[in-house]
């Protein structure tokens, strides 16, 4: 459902993203307007972003292979990666270039028909809107009860964080455009225009900067959150499981959980009986957590109990 969700995100924002980019630069060409070219290289931008991810789902799929034996989920991570970069230096960088380039030279640049602008910025902040309420609508089920910024900052899906993170900022890219160029038109100073672009370029480098530390972080490889490391150690300790020694759990893709445990017995329990436990184990976990496709389980008997932290060193033999 994840990848699925993120796919009716992308398509959404890249037919809107597409649209707004040719209005914006006929509305730039016609008005002059710095702040409609920053916001048409940031559609630009944007159009591209959701390419890469689309490209990033379609190389993730591929199957496991020698090279890569625990398949290529994280290509996902890694082009979401290259939109963050994207994001930063063709959108944000672009536009704090531009945004300065009018400002100091305010009086060589002005407003030929801002109403062509103010027009097109209102019908990009219409599709923008809607591209908005599809990634809303599709992160719904995975953020739960959390904020949508624990969701940003917890979600172990790529796409859908990216998406909301893009169409947040193309909105407020839009007002901030829909002011500059309508103080321009108000005050007749082109200034107004270029501190509006300024503020464009800005917005799109915080966003940028979230999204490169949050995608840095998934590509070095991130583990369950505390409520599925909660909901594993459960599903693990019943049945003939007494305790869990240790645990490591990494998202090999934002749908594959890797679980390795080592798990302690009762002792005197047979051979048999450790090939069931452990069968069950791991049925208990799928359950607990769909996510965890691959799971390592080490059976050792369990010689004392369970000591302040047990779970980041084995107190056992190995």
């Amino acid at each position: 459902m994840s990848a699925e969700g993120s796919k009716k995100a992308i398509l959404a924002a890249l037919a809107a993203n597409a649209g707004i980019a040719v209005a914006k630069f006929v509305g730039f060409a016609i008005t002059g307007s710095s702040s409609m070219l920053a916001e048409g290289v940031h559609s630009v931008a944007d159009t591209s972003n959701q390419g890469l991810l689309l490209l990033g789902q379609k190389r993730a799929s591929q199957e496991a292979d020698q090279l890569h034996p625990f398949g290529y989920g994280r290509a996902r991570y890694f082009y979401s990666f290259v939109v963050a970069l994207v994001i930063f230096t063709l959108g944000s960088m672009f536009a704090i270039y531009e945004g300065i380039e009018k400002i100091t030279h305010a009086n060589d640049h002005g407003l030929e028909s801002p109403i062509v602008a103010i027009v097109i910025l209102l019908v990009a902040i219409c599709l923008e809107g809607y591209s908005f309420t599809t990634a809303m609508r599709e992160s719904r089920p995975l953020k739960g009860r959390a904020s949508w910024w624990r969701f940003i900052r917890n979600s172990r899906n790529p796409e859908l964080p990216v998406v909301l993170l893009e169409d947040t900022g193309a909105l407020i890219g839009l007002v901030l455009a829909l002011l500059g160029v309508g103080l321009t038109m108000i005050t007749g100073n082109a200034v107004w225009d270029g501190i509006g672009t300024l503020a464009i370029g800005v917005l799109l480098g915080v966003i940028a900067i979230v999204l490169i530390i949050e995608m840095k972080s998934l590509l070095i490889g991130e583990g369950a959150t505390v409520e599925e490391e909660a909901a594993l150690r459960e599903a693990l300790e019943s049945g003939g499981v007494d305790r869990v020694i240790h645990m490591k759990t990494q998202y090999l893709g934002p749908d594959e959980l890797l679980v390795a445990a080592k798990i302690a017995i009762p002792a005197g329990t047979d051979v048999v009986a450790v090939a069931h436990t452990i069968d069950d184990a791991e049925a208990r976990i799928r359950t607990a957590v769909p996510q965890a496709r691959i799971i390592y389980l080490e059976p050792d008997i369990d010689r004392g109990s369970a000591q302040p932290g047990a779970d980041r060193a084995d107190t056992s033999s190995r």
